[in-house]
């Protein structure tokens, strides 16, 4: 059985920062007495955003970090990478309330975590050998070899 530590806890803190969004947005409804869609309202609209926001971003980190830390193992700086990223999405989630300086720095560290996995990630592709098994030319298994 394969654990990864850092993957594992990463999507745990993602979970309940989905939560916490939701909550943030069923608050707004209730004091607006907004039940269904956003009713117009842009105190409902910017925490609606803010969940969405944080929804289509944080598959791809999760993705990401899953299949980095598959390639490397763990390592000290996919544990920073994922406490900033989440710290960002916590600054994101309170800028959408009108704290512009806290929305810019959330949307410019997940943009810059998704980049430096991405990278990560095309590295790791490329400068790691793998094995490559040919039956048909190579009856006794695997050679090391390059990606091309």
């Amino acid at each position: 059985m394969t654990i990864l530590p850092i993957s594992m806890t990463m999507a745990a803190i993602a979970a309940l920062l989905n939560i916490w969004l939701s909550i943030r947005v069923g608050q707004v409804r209730t004091r607006e007495k907004i039940s269904v869609g956003d009713g117009g309202n842009e105190a409902v609209i910017r925490r609606m955003r803010a969940h969405s926001n944080y929804i289509e971003n944080t598959a791809f980190v999760l993705v990401l970090l899953v299949l980095v830390e598959l390639a490397i193992g763990p390592a000290t700086w996919l544990w920073a990478v994922g406490a900033i990223f989440f710290a960002g999405r916590i600054a994101h989630g309170i800028g959408m309330d009108g704290v512009s300086k806290a929305r810019m720095a959330g949307t410019l560290t997940t943009m810059l975590t998704q980049l430096g996995l991405a990278i990560a990630a095309v590295v790791i592709v490329f400068l790691t050998p793998v094995a490559v098994t040919d039956a048909m030319t190579t009856p006794s298994g695997a050679e090391e070899v390059a990606p091309q």
